[in-house]
């Protein structure tokens, strides 16, 4: 893996524990050698995850649509800077530049893009690995959802394996890498 794209609220949240686990995920990163593929902007669990890998010498690229440049307070020092038209051609170009997709704490705009990357998976339009970094429970309840999917008929077991969870960023990327290089991909789960 070259290049990881986080999805990541632009808000803070409640809980010191997410920018700690954006800056925890940026370490594992810069030292593996992987850049960061990210929303742009420069506040919240964004900006600590993106200044985080910056601090430390990592490549940063950024993709946000025109008209959030002010409202997300575009971040001013990144490696690459890409300004698209919508939100349509922000995911579609963050998906192209990444190689695996992970998820910190965030809000509706963070699932919304998770979710479609790890679709696509589903759907064998990409077979990237999608992981979600479970910073202080954050997804519990989503993980919780996302198995009574699988017990309920709408998400099969196979798919449903997809998807890597983790709270430490060194173990969920180990993961990702492992099926990366074949032993569990989502085309051989299919």
């Amino acid at each position: 893996m070259q290049r990881i794209c986080v999805f990541c609220g632009s808000n803070p949240g409640r809980h010191p524990v997410y920018a700690d686990a954006a800056r925890t995920l940026a370490e594992a990163l810069v030292g593996r050698g992987i850049g960061l593929v990210y929303g742009a902007a420069s506040v919240g669990v964004m900006g600590a995850l993106a200044d985080a890998v910056l601090e430390r010498d990592g490549e940063v690229a950024g993709v946000i649509p025109e008209r959030l440049m002010t409202r997300e307070r575009s971040h001013k020092s990144l490696t690459e800077l890409h300004v698209v038209g919508g939100m349509h051609e922000r995911k579609a170009l963050m998906g192209s530049l990444s190689d695996g997709f992970i998820a910190l704490p965030g809000g509706l705009g963070t699932l919304e893009e998770f979710f479609e990357v790890l679709t696509w998976n589903q759907l064998g339009i990409h077979s990237k690995p999608c992981g979600l970094l479970n910073a202080g429970g954050f997804y519990d309840a989503l993980t919780d959802f996302l198995d009574h999917m699988v017990v309920e008929g709408f998400v099969s077991n196979a798919h449903r394996s997809f998807l890597m969870i983790d709270t430490d960023p060194d173990s969920l990327l180990d993961k990702m890498q492992q099926m990366s290089a074949g032993t569990g991909s989502a085309q051989t789960a299919v």
